[in-house]
């Protein structure tokens, strides 16, 4: 057992006013090494997962038509493991590792941190069932359904960020260090986020509606989209970089203001950007606006962390050809500044217009997964693996083996999905001198950019081996780990009760002729009074919350509030019952993957798939289906624009009737039964919360469901199709896809005959409008389109 004790100076710096009364304390490393393995473990999965649905992409057959393996349902199981098991447990790893230490104290309890440990990993676990099961809210980052995102609030907020908070209301050393602060804004953040982005009413055991629908819903989900993001996996990996890489670098920080600067900037800038992902949708223009020029701001704090982090290195260069964790370290923070510029930039509207719905947002993505954040978890890895088994890394060539692997394998991933992605944009909006579309049929676009996914294959599997690589390192050093590991005691004094603040140092201006403000912002820039606020653990992490909330509040209350964003359509009505049943498929099957309906108001746009979209056409859309990258085209004007045969026959074999289509068949929506009988529990759920419904749908909504659906039934078989398949899945889904749009081209039926001139010309009213709207909409994109 060795023993380390604390100098009286170095309890002197740390402000205690009795060095002599010590404490002893050990740190919990076993926790660590259960994040880290984790880590490792699920590393393998989400990327072999990844590479499983890639392959998919380019030969749809292979799914032989099975759902649980479909792209629809394994993207999102996909993004999960990547995100939230694989990210998710090396923030834990590094988040005890370093927390322990930066507070001179054992977590606060051990009961906690093993409840954290096997919680998170039954939450992984479930997700990994349910998600291939089509149990899903069909919300990006947010799939999960409501029990399992009540078991996500309690063991991140509860169990992990109290554990977390009572270490810091514990700990021995006075002044927090930075990389806590970023560690405590992406607990409370992230708590935030997920508790109100996913608000719903339940309709069952596994099921449930948001309290959001339609342009709310997406501003929601965006707002909590964008800021996972930033506070899953940006700021605990930027308190993962400023404590690990100086400890690798063996070299301090660059500039503790910079830091300051970095972190109050990040935090309230953020949160503001959610927005810029719905450029030219439904949202409000000013809510889209607000997000961009954010985003712009952005880049500075972000670049100032980057900037920060490298600088960290002069002086120490030299280490970096060496030592093989260091160029990990500095790859992930060289992606972090590419990200972090190229976020911003397509945020601007002009970018935005060609990037969304493309392939260049899928590899700006993984530029900053695989580059930053799996980068920076495989430096960490690499740095802790011999100081938490206790014994010398097994392989060093095999590390220096798998940073090149990994450094080629991003590189060609992302290229080639880059080309995709430009060529997608050009190519949607291309148009000749005539004013025709020059690409009308979507596959041929989707054809052209399949030699890219297959490169993008090549890339993903050579990023994998690296990951092999990793996992057999981790291995062969656990198995050469000792009997029994050292478990060191440290000594550190008690932190008094009482500390009194040293007086803000003078103006270095004092004597100059200059005004007393000048005077007082001199001292302000000096950022002193920012130690006070880095001894006040419970007093921080409230003014991180608040500069949060502040943020967030700016946005949603106007967009919540103001009723002319979300303006009515009179011909606007809630689904059906079988038409709700077959959006419940829709969401389930993950069509939003591959699939949008949104039409921008864009000249391409509307010449290829019809009028564009209104805010009042989503009223009744729980949860909103706008889908963030096309695959397939949009089917926002889909009704009747197909027969129902035509449909069936797409979901039997979709190369029958789109030849070069990469969507893989669903011939278990043929095959298997409606539950006619289940429908009502959505329809009742969603009458509550606010749809109008007759009588009839409420109380026989299983019958009301069934002449539906044999009406749809008879129209294929009419046009040449089997008979007595009423009963079947997909007549919920073609009966769906048939309403899908329509709406808006409706004439509404007068309430009584009093009311029939009023309510022509209402009619007429907003017939003119939408007419103007489209017009306006023509011109001002006209000559953004034909550039």
């Amino acid at each position: 057992m060795a023993t380390t004790d604390v100098t009286s100076q170095d309890a002197a710096r740390s402000g205690d006013s009795q060095p002599g009364d010590l404490e002893h304390f050990s740190y919990d490393d076993t926790i660590v090494r259960m994040f880290a393995t984790a880590t490792v473990v699920w590393g393998l999965v989400a990327t072999l997962v990844g590479l499983i649905v890639a392959t998919f992409l380019v030969l749809p057959w292979l799914t032989n038509g099975l759902p649980w393996i479909s792209f629809g349902r394994l993207r999102p199981l996909h993004t999960n493991a990547a995100i939230f098991a694989f990210a998710g447990n090396g923030i834990f790893a590094a988040v005890y590792y370093s927390t322990q230490r930066l507070c001179k104290a054992r977590m606060w309890s051990d009961v906690l941190s093993r409840l954290h440990f096997w919680g998170w990993q039954a939450i992984i676990v479930a997700a990994a069932i349910t998600l291939p099961m089509g149990i899903t809210q069909s919300r990006e980052y947010a799939e999960l359904e409501w029990p399992i995102d009540i078991a996500i609030a309690v063991v991140w907020l509860l169990i992990f960020g109290g554990n977390f908070l009572m270490t810091l209301i514990n700990r021995r050393e006075r002044h927090m260090y930075v990389a806590l602060w970023f560690y405590i804004a992406t607990i409370v953040t992230v708590a935030l986020l997920h508790v109100f982005n996913n608000l719903v009413i339940p309709s069952g055991l596994f099921h449930g509606y948001s309290v959001y629908a339609g342009v709310q819903d997406a501003f929601m989900q965006w707002w909590y989209g964008h800021n996972a993001v930033a506070f899953f996996l940006t700021t605990p990996f930027l308190g993962l970089m400023y404590y690990f890489l100086p400890k690798a670098a063996e070299r301090p920080v660059f500039s503790y203001k910079l830091s300051i600067i970095h972190f109050w900037s990040l935090v309230f800038i953020y949160i503001w950007a959610g927005p810029h992902h719905l450029h030219y949708t439904a949202l409000p223009e000013w809510a889209s606006t607000l997000g961009m020029l954010f985003s712009l701001m952005l880049w500075m704090p972000s670049w100032g962390g980057m900037i920060n982090g490298l600088l960290t290195l002069r002086g120490a260069w030299h280490k970096v050809a060496a030592d093989p964790v260091l160029k990990f370290f500095v790859v992930g923070i060289t992606f972090y500044g590419m990200a972090t510029f190229e976020g911003p930039m397509l945020s601007i509207k002009a970018i935005n217009a060609l990037s969304h719905y493309t392939d260049w947002t899928i590899a700006h993505v993984h530029a900053g997964a695989l580059g930053w954040n799996g980068f920076m978890i495989f430096g960490m890895m690499y740095w802790l693996m011999p100081r938490l088994y206790q014994t010398k890394i097994w392989s060093p060539k095999l590390v220096s083996l798998h940073f090149w692997t990994g450094t080629v394998g991003i590189l060609l991933y992302i290229v080639p999905i880059y080309a995709a992605g430009l060529m997608q944009g050009l190519m949607w909006r291309a148009m000749d001198d005539t004013g025709h579309l020059v690409y009308p049929d979507f596959v041929e676009t989707i054809q052209s950019i399949v030699p890219l996914w297959w490169l993008r294959v090549a890339g993903g599997t050579i990023y994998f081996s690296g990951v092999v690589m990793l996992a057999i390192n981790a291995l062969m050093t656990w198995a050469n780990r000792p009997k029994t590991y050292e478990v060191p005691v440290y000594s550190a004094p008690r932190l008094s009760k009482e500390y009194h603040d040293e007086p803000l140092p003078p103006s270095v201006l004092q004597d100059a002729p200059v005004l007393e403000l000048g005077k007082k912002l001199d001292v302000f820039s000096q950022m002193d009074w920012h130690r006070r606020w880095e001894r006040l653990p419970v007093k921080f992490t409230v003014l991180t919350t608040l500069a949060v909330v502040i943020a967030t509040l700016f946005e949603v209350i106007p967009t919540f509030l103001i009723r002319s964003n979300v303006p009515t359509i009179a011909t606007v009505t809630p689904y059906t019952p079988l038409e709700l049943a077959g959006r419940h498929i829709y969401v389930s099957e993950g069509c939003y993957n591959c699939h949008s309906q949104m039409i921008r108001p864009m000249v391409a746009e509307t010449k290829r798939y019809g009028e564009y979209s209104k805010p009042g056409e989503f009223i009744y859309d729980r949860p909103f289906q706008w889908g963030s990258r096309r695959i397939g085209p949009d089917l926002q004007r889909e009704g009747g624009k197909q027969s129902s045969f035509w449909h069936w026959t797409h979901f039997e074999d979709p190369e029958l009737v789109s030849p070069g289509s990469v969507m893989p068949s669903y011939r278990h929506l043929i095959e298997e039964d409606l539950k006619f009988e289940a429908i009502q529990p959505l329809v009742e759920t969603v009458h509550y919360l606010g749809a109008p419904y007759s009588e009839e749908d409420l109380t026989d909504t299983a019958n009301v469901a069934r002449r539906q659906a044999e009406v749809v039934a008879a129209d294929i078989v009419r046009q040449g199709g089997p008979a007595g398949k009423q009963n079947k899945q997909v007549i919920a889904l073609i009966a769906y896809l048939q309403r899908m749009g329509t709406d808006l081209f409706k004439t509404p039926e007068p309430e009584a005959e009093s009311e029939e001139a009023a309510e022509g010309e209402t009619d007429a009213d907003v017939e003119v409008a939408v007419e103007a709207e489209t017009e306006t909409a023509e011109a001002t994109d006209a000559s953004e389109t034909a550039e």
